[in-house]
């Protein structure tokens, strides 16, 4: 089979194409301009974000994981606290807890969603907490209200970890504008993506934006005095250009998205599918904008290689999480059983989902997947 026969899970590509004269003429001014970090165009953008977002504030950072770590410093999570958080998301997630001298604490999840489980994290809450980190997974929102009531019960910041779910929407109000802080990453494959590494993080609390302003340049306002230890967490402007062009065809990127899901879903009823063990994302009554369309099914392992092997590009997430990785060891601590967590782990089926997937497209994963569930007689 051609590498043009197969369905792929992501695809870049063609968001380039669609855009190219913009991009390249965003990139060109860029270069002309020989301000390359920083200025205007990161400028503009961070006021595009915050718009869009519905916050005070966005401010162009490095990377999303940059982004998780700024936001905590910024908090002054530091050595002896607590940060409760998923175990079933990527690694950047918790990774940046310990490289504060804090630990990560992990809970349990949500079945359906696979995001926090808001009373296991209550039932974590200690002396030690500092901060609660809820990830907003594939691209649909954890239950912020639950959460910021929990939060504020104990008084303790929320931070949005929203790398995968930019316009998603919990309560009518856009992530990023849930919590203390969000979170974004910009990286290629996401739904608003840059050419390389990129991120940023949002907020309506004029002195945290103050201070991640102070973190991202070395502690400086003025490259002469520091008036704090920082890093170097800066934006490049060739992505900020490039993000602002893709940023005016998020919406729509983001409509097909859900046309999608939606399509995927008749296309598993019709084939009857989901008496046959799998498990498609429910629709949701608020905005989800399936960066993933993750589902579940048994025998997950023999489904990929079954789906690769007929061309669809499938695979599976977070199948060893957090609180069994080997560079957390130590280093982080399970609160209360995680059930939920191994079983997604076990199960979960990864589909191509992107906004340039036709139509067709969707019917020939829907009838690979009922040809791989046929091979491996589950019924």
């Amino acid at each position: 089979m051609s590498a043009s026969e197969r369905v792929e899970l992501f695809d870049i590509r063609s968001s380039y194409l669609e855009l190219r004269e913009e991009i390249d003429a965003a990139i060109a001014a860029v270069v002309d301009s020989h301000q390359f970090i920083g200025g205007p165009e990161v400028r503009r953008l961070e006021g595009a974000l915050a718009e869009y977002c519905g916050t005070r504030h966005a401010i162009g950072l490095s990377s999303g994981t940059d982004a998780l770590l700024l936001a905590l410093w910024a908090l002054e999570v530091g050595a002896g606290d607590e940060v409760i958080t998923t175990p079933f998301t990527f690694m950047a997630t918790a990774g940046v807890i310990p490289r504060l001298g804090a630990t990560a604490v992990f809970v349990d999840i949500d079945p359906a969603s696979f995001n926090l489980d808001p009373a296991a994290v209550e039932a974590a809450i200690g002396p030690r907490t500092k901060a609660i980190i809820a990830v907003h997974l594939f691209g649909a929102c954890s239950a912020m209200d639950r959460l910021g009531t929990i939060a504020e019960r104990h008084g303790l910041p929320l931070i949005e970890d929203a790398a995968q779910a930019i316009g998603a929407t919990h309560g009518g109000r856009r992530a990023g504008s849930l919590a203390r802080a969000g979170c974004f990453s910009l990286f290629p494959t996401k739904n608003l993506g840059a050419f390389g590494d990129g991120g940023f993080a949002t907020t309506d609390d004029d002195e945290l934006y103050q201070r991640l302003v102070l973190l991202r340049s070395h502690g400086s306002r003025d490259k002469q005095t520091f008036e704090r230890l920082g890093g170097n967490f800066r934006l490049d402007a060739i992505q900020a250009a490039v993000v602002a062009v893709k940023l005016r065809r998020l919406e729509g990127w983001n409509e097909r998205r859900a046309a999608i899901a939606t399509h995927y879903r008749e296309a598993f009823a019709e084939r009857g599918l989901a008496g046959r063990g799998l498990v498609a994302p429910a629709a949701t009554a608020e905005r989800h904008v399936y960066h993933l369309f993750v589902c579940r099914v048994p025998r997950r392992d023999e489904v990929v290689a079954g789906l690769e092997a007929r061309g669809i590009g499938a695979r599976a997430y977070y199948t060893v999480p957090l609180h069994r990785q080997p560079a957390l060891r130590g280093l982080s601590r399970v609160s209360g059983r995680l059930p939920n967590v191994e079983r997604a782990a076990a199960e979960n089926l990864v589909l191509p989902m992107h906004p340039f997937l036709r139509d067709d497209d969707v019917e020939r994963v829907a009838d690979a997947l009922r040809e791989t569930l046929d091979a491996l007689e589950i019924r």
